[in-house]
């Protein structure tokens, strides 16, 4: 029970950080040196493999404004199974903050030739010309929270 609470409060302090778009830099790995791409080279999964994903809540944020019309801020779970796939996606126009909460996850980036491994306690900021997909690599289920703003021309059944 402790470390449910422990995850919704990080989870919480997420969506702070989300909503305050802070330019603090990700928590999480960064492509390993020389090892960066000036080309997207890798394949793209279009579909996604063995994720569930929930919305635990949403903020509509229209009233704050005619700038936030149509947004949402939303915090969902996500559960990766082992082999699972987050597909390729991108993040111009709907920033996210991704916590790892237990097992680990790869992420594939467009601009690096390796993936990146997350492993639980890892944050990452997703925002501008990030293009990327991840990949439950591991033997258990990796389960994610996600802090983003949906821009109202994206459907809210996007992943990550």
């Amino acid at each position: 029970m402790a470390t449910k609470k422990l995850n919704l409060a990080l989870a919480i302090g997420l969506l702070s950080a989300t909503a305050t778009f802070s330019a603090a830099p990700a928590f999480a790995g960064d492509c390993p040196a020389g090892q960066a791409a000036t080309t997207d080279i890798q394949e793209h999964p279009s579909k996604p493999v063995g994720v569930v994903d929930t919305v635990l809540s949403a903020i509509d944020l229209s009233s704050k404004g005619e700038a936030w019309k149509g947004n949402m801020l939303r915090l969902r779970k996500l559960v990766v199974q082992p082999g699972g796939v987050v597909p390729w996606h991108e993040h111009n126009v709907r920033p996210a903050n991704i916590l790892i909460v237990e097992g680990s996850i790869t992420e594939y980036r467009s601009t690096c030739k390796v993936g990146i491994e997350h492993p639980a306690g890892d944050v990452t900021a997703e925002f501008g010309q990030l293009a990327h997909w991840w990949k439950n690599n591991g033997k258990v289920p990796a389960v994610l929270y996600s802090a983003d703003v949906l821009p109202p021309a994206m459907p809210d059944d996007h992943m990550m």
